[in-house]
């Protein structure tokens, strides 16, 4: 295990091994500080971020921070990397690459940053990102393009897609409907239609799958849906002959993590598999769908790699990317504020985590969303946001998470609202994923200027949709 040194201001700094050094040039947030892994004073901060600097990248793929024979996903990163869409950027040193990051940014050279993902480790993106400030965060992944489709076109540039996420504290047929068609009047859903069930019964989550692919297909509408199960639920709906779009999985970094969710990378396997063979995509073939966030392992005491030793929790949650990764998804999301804040503690911490989470997924390959969110005890409020989506809106986000009102009333947390979205899009001219935009147009829910259309209840549009969305 290599000590390294760095020295500021007459002091030197030790740090005691790779994770020891990735954690403490972390920029402050609470999950560090409840691990023990975070800096002890700003001055140590910089210090690591300096000797960071200094370190190859290729030292990432001989020195693990969880060991490579006691987890399943520090195998998984070794046994795929991809030395030739490594070799770019083989020789330099994490430093270098920040820098050779921002010039292919600077230079619109998408195909150069894009070809690299495979070539890269978590670990490796995790630590660049330690050395980036926002503005370079938003630079260099509004310039990664990773474009996937189902049944509608997702990651194009110039789109801003959503996931209308209807969730009811009973799962109530008539309060997911509602929302359905509130979100999809306000342009909503061209990501995913995508519930989260009150309960795990196999039963339930079958009847929402069918209530939902009823509506998708009495008006053809061209989006997928998903009803959030746990992927064992999801076997056994395949099972049964459900209308099964997207499989579902929170995924973690470690393999004790994953574990803690109930999950296995042979069952993620089997469920993708499953749900290829149904063959209900039109414009593509991705089924996964994976949630993440900063803090998971740690919450599950997951979250210790080589010795015994603490790894960060921005690291850990790069290594869950890779996970998501293997099973070619059609979309990925941070839940950046969601978990509490035990793990981000304000509005600044959330906002540096969700671009960070954007950044790094979308550098390893990802279909990157980010549900921009908090829970009611966490100092963040709806200025924090707002901020946070239209930075993730110039970064080129493929998708963000919208609810009635801001307020999930079944998870109960705050996330942003259907006319946040449009909001977005007006304000940085984006628009939904050409299909969705299309059907839009179709239904009469755009304007002459493409935008969508100030309806009353009892207007057509409206009506029709609500006669055709009626359980």
């Amino acid at each position: 295990m290599t000590i390294r040194r760095t020295t500021l201001g007459g002091h030197t700094h030790e740090f005691a091994s790779l994770s020891d050094l990735l954690a403490k040039a972390t920029p402050a947030r609470s999950g560090d500080v409840l691990a023990g892994v975070a800096a002890e004073s700003q001055a140590q901060r910089v210090a690591a971020q300096l000797a960071l600097a200094d370190v190859p990248l290729a030292t990432f793929l001989t020195e693990q921070v969880v060991g490579y024979d006691e987890d399943d996903v520090t195998r998984l990163i070794v046994d795929t990397h991809d030395p030739l869409a490594f070799a770019p950027v083989a020789g330099l040193t994490v430093g270098e690459f920040r820098d050779w990051l921002l010039a292919r940014a600077a230079e619109r050279d998408e195909a150069a940053i894009s070809s690299l993902a495979r070539g890269l480790t978590p670990e490796m993106v995790a630590a660049v990102s330690k050395l980036m400030r926002t503005a370079d965060l938003v630079a260099v992944a509004r310039r990664t393009r990773v474009v996937t489709g189902l049944r509608s076109t997702l990651g194009l540039p110039g789109r801003l897609a959503s996931r209308l996420q209807p969730n009811h504290p009973t799962d109530d047929p008539l309060g997911v409907t509602a929302s359905i068609l509130d979100g999809l009047l306000h342009g909503s859903g061209d990501a995913v239609i995508g519930i989260n069930p009150a309960t795990d019964s196999p039963a339930q989550t079958i009847a929402l799958l069918e209530l939902v692919d009823a509506v998708i297909g009495r008006y053809e509408i061209p989006t997928q849906s998903c009803v959030l199960a746990h992927v064992t639920t999801t076997l056994r709906a395949l099972e049964a002959g459900a209308p099964v779009d997207l499989v579902f999985a929170s995924v973690a970094g470690t393999q004790a993590g994953n574990r803690g969710f109930g999950i296995t990378l042979d069952q993620l396997a089997e469920a993708r598999a499953g749900a290829l063979e149904l063959r209900r995509g039109t414009v593509g073939r991705q089924v996964t769908y994976f949630e993440t966030g900063q803090g998971s392992a740690l919450s599950a005491d997951a979250h210790r790699g080589v010795d015994g030793r603490a790894v960060d929790q921005q690291t850990l949650e790069c290594r869950a990317y890779a996970v998501a990764r293997h099973f070619d998804p059609l979309l990925v999301n941070t839940v950046v504020g969601f978990i509490g804040p035990e793990y981000l503690y304000d509005g600044k911490q959330v906002v540096r985590a969700g671009l960070e989470d954007h950044f790094c997924g979308k550098l390893l390959g990802l279909p990157m969303g980010v549900d921009v969110c908090y829970t009611n005890h966490t100092d963040v409020d709806g200025d924090d946001t707002d901020a946070l989506l239209l930075l993730l809106g110039a970064a080129g986000c493929g998708f963000v998470i919208a609810v009635p009102g801001s307020d999930d009333v079944m998870l109960h947390y705050q996330s942003l609202s259907f006319t946040d979205v449009l909001t977005a899009r007006s304000v940085l001219d984006l628009r939904p994923a050409p299909e969705f935009e299309a059907w839009l147009a179709r239904m009469d829910l755009l304007d002459d200027a493409g935008r969508v259309r100030d309806l009353a209840p009892e207007s057509a549009p409206a009506r029709a949709l609500l006669a055709a969305a009626r359980p």
